[in-house]
């Protein structure tokens, strides 16, 4: 992996209105690394993005990619960027050749240096036996998959994707990420938004965004190797429900990190310290409880917690 990173985001602050979007936003994205910008909504992912393309100024702070500023079209950054926002402007009525035509133009490629380029996409997207098909008609993970392309066409050092699998099946998640571990072995570097914890964790690192700034970052694996917390999956006693077994941690504050479904019971985030009391307190209720290893969601729902409550990373 390359040293030298392609984007440096610096103090990026930025409102809309009376809203702070970003409140210091910084990181880098370094050739060959597939990084994730997580967070939930409202965390400034897309704001930041936007800023990267060059489609938004944020109030404070600086964005470089390849040394150039997005902003100044002297730079020739934008022909070293590809960009595929949530909702990516494909045009329905045309076909998927014709789509792909259309975006060959606006890069100016030649014909020869156009028709290899589509023919790698297409042969890579599995989309070759669908170049007559019009955009309206294909799947979602299909028309992701299309978007991609014509992202690529011009071959970027920097690709960016704002929440690229929101509204597609598994199989076709699954794919597209395949597709970016592949151009990352090329030494692309990709920039990703994403909500799901299954794809954060495939992402080379991670930063955890809340109230537009980064609260943790780190590559996914040492992240949560390094995660103190317990995690217990907690199943209700003869004649208790969840909501018995909730009541009884709600009573212990902030000990309990986060608590979410699993099964039939209860996936439960416990701090570190207090495992073993937690543990024997719900046993008292006739709770079965098991330790389970620790996973990247989480570390996630954890720290999006203590951040809740003003106590920090």
């Amino acid at each position: 992996m390359g040293e030298t990173p392609v984007a440096v985001v610096s103090g990026l602050r930025h409102r809309y209105g009376t809203t702070l979007a970003l409140d210091g936003m910084a990181f880098e994205v370094r050739p060959g690394e597939l990084y994730g910008l997580i967070g939930p909504d409202g965390a400034g992912k897309t704001t930041t993005v936007r800023a990267l393309a060059g489609l938004l100024e944020p109030n404070e702070g600086t964005v470089r990619i390849g040394g150039g500023d997005p902003l100044d079209p002297r730079s020739g950054v934008r022909e070293h960027l590809g960009y595929m926002p949530q909702r990516f402007g494909l045009y329905r009525d045309l076909s998927v050749d014709e789509n792909l035509r259309f975006f060959g133009d606006l890069f100016c490629l030649d014909r020869k240096t156009f028709l290899e380029r589509r023919d790698r996409l297409m042969t890579i997207t599995r989309l070759a036996p669908f170049l007559a098909r019009r955009a309206d008609a294909l799947s979602g993970g299909m028309y992701k998959k299309l978007a991609l392309s014509c992202a690529l066409l011009h071959q970027p050092d920097l690709l960016i994707l704002d929440e690229p699998t929101n509204g597609v099946d598994p199989v076709s998640r699954g794919e597209l990420w395949d597709l970016l571990a592949d151009f990352t072995t090329q030494g692309m570097a990709v920039l990703v938004t994403t909500s799901y914890m299954d794809e954060a964790a495939r992402c080379s690192r991670v930063g955890l965004a809340s109230g537009g700034r980064l609260i943790l970052e780190g590559r996914p694996a040492d992240l949560v190797a390094a995660f103190g917390d317990a995690v217990l999956r907690v199943e209700p006693g003869a004649g208790a429900s969840t909501d018995d077994v909730e009541a009884t941690l709600a009573r212990e504050g902030r000990a309990i990190e986060a608590v979410t479904p699993l099964g039939t019971g209860l996936r439960v985030v416990v701090r570190g310290d207090d495992a073993d009391r937690i543990t024997a307190r719900l046993e008292e209720t006739t709770a079965t409880v098991r330790r389970m290893t620790p996973g990247f969601e989480d570390l996630y729902l954890a720290r999006m917690a203590s951040t809740s409550t003003g106590e920090g990373p």
